[in-house]
């Protein structure tokens, strides 16, 4: 990689260990408890190098399971649920990084956010670096709240509007589009924002869109865990949020290409799975009793929709 790759490689990784430091911080002090900090590295041999940090909270009184990771990995070539959009970078040399978090909330009334922004930089056919960035967040909730979703929408909306009017639209579509359970016909959640291989805007703006979207998540969330975290709640929630999280397990192993990136490239699979829940459930054909919360989330929140 060129000097200017270096330097670019190293104001991605500051900004994104920065960005992991102050999400875990905010959480850890609205949860009370500690996050355990797992430092790692690839050893030597493994088809991929490289070293990253994985924060995880576990069986807090306001998070189940909270996981937040960074990771900066370097391998000799992309994966194929790397090169689907661009085929002419087939096995090259890369690097990656990124954070990654999911937050399962105890509370049924808490939504599940999940988050991730990344860098990738491979070596082409001639020599040059090609440089791309990919991420958003989006909002999976157990029982539905219309100023919920909104807020959540609002902030996404906003902290993208600097950068083109077309930006929230589009990449509210694409999240629709992607975190979409197929083998269901069914949204994994409201949605929220998502993008890949993005560099439109050259490395400079690109990357503050990045950021933009990052330093948004703490914004757009925490209102929303602190309206609900409190809520009153029995065992009927308690089993219906199980067995959403199922779908979400059933999203994350079948469907997410991000998940496909690091297990087909070698990755850490403790890392790479640390966005399941910790617990989940499955029921045969269950259907929601008609007019019930349950039934709602289906009718009003999973369908596609402008939120704002």
């Amino acid at each position: 990689m060129t000097t200017t790759a270096n330097s670019n490689a190293h104001t991605v990784r500051h900004y994104l260990q920065g960005l992991q430091q102050h999400i875990t911080d905010a959480i850890a002090a609205i949860d009370g408890s500690t996050f355990l900090a797992d430092v790692w590295q690839k050893a030597p041999g493994e088809p991929l190098q490289g070293k990253g940090l994985t924060k995880i909270l576990e069986n807090g009184p306001v998070f189940e399971r909270a996981g937040c990771g960074f990771s900066h990995v370097q391998g000799p070539r992309l994966p194929p649920s790397a090169t689907q959009h661009r085929p002419e970078l087939a096995g090259a040399p890369f690097e990656a990084m990124g954070v990654s978090l999911v937050f399962h909330p105890r509370n049924p009334y808490v939504p599940t956010v999940h988050m991730n922004v990344r860098m990738l930089a491979a070596q082409g056919k001639d020599g040059q670096e090609v440089c791309w960035f990919g991420g958003g967040m989006d909002l999976t909730p157990y029982y539905g709240f219309e100023e919920d979703a909104v807020h959540f929408h609002t902030v996404c909306r906003d902290a993208l509007q600097p950068f083109g009017e077309d930006k929230y639209p589009r990449f509210k579509t694409w999240c629709d589009e992607y975190f979409h359970l197929k083998h269901r016909n069914e949204q994994r959640g409201i949605g929220g924002v998502f993008f890949d291989d993005f560099s439109e805007l050259g490395f400079e703006g690109s990357f503050a869109m990045l950021r933009a979207v990052g330093d948004a998540l703490l914004t757009a969330y925490l209102p929303i865990v602190e309206r609900r975290k409190a809520m009153a709640y029995g065992e009927r929630e308690r089993n219906f949020q199980l067995y959403r999280r199922g779908r979400y397990v059933e999203f994350n192993l079948v469907w997410d290409r991000g998940t496909h990136f690091g297990l087909q490239s070698g990755g850490r699979t403790e890392s790479i799975l640390l966005s399941m829940p910790p617990l989940a459930s499955w029921a045969y054909q269950q259907q929601p009793e008609p007019g019930s919360p349950e039934a709602e989330l289906y009718a009003r929140f999973l369908p596609r929709r402008d939120w704002i």
